[in-house]
């Protein structure tokens, strides 16, 4: 069935047609109990955790005090910017 170009024939096989009808119930997931699916995932929490690599003191050191900074920054920056909106409202509303 390749005589055209982008021709919508129906597939050569009755079984791929049959494949998107059926449903699946979970596969391997699903012949497991919740305890053991819990157990698992547990598991895999720690095994995920395993592999993060840790900042050591001295970049957490770093990190905390660049974040500081940049909140005090943006607090300045905010407040700045409402003084001056609000001395702009008093003057234009009186």
């Amino acid at each position: 069935m390749t005589d055209a170009v982008g021709s919508i024939d129906k597939p050569d096989t009755p079984d791929e047609a049959d494949d998107s009808k059926k449903s699946r119930k979970g596969g391997k997931r699903g012949k497991k109990g919740p305890l053991k699916r819990l157990a698992l995932f547990y598991r895999q929490i720690v095994a995920e955790l395993r592999k993060v690599v840790w900042p050591s003191r001295n970049q957490l050191t770093t990190y905390t005090t660049v974040v500081i900074i940049f909140v005090v920054i943006m607090i300045g920056l905010v407040t700045v910017i409402d003084y001056g909106l609000d001395k702009v409202a008093k003057y234009v509303f009186g």
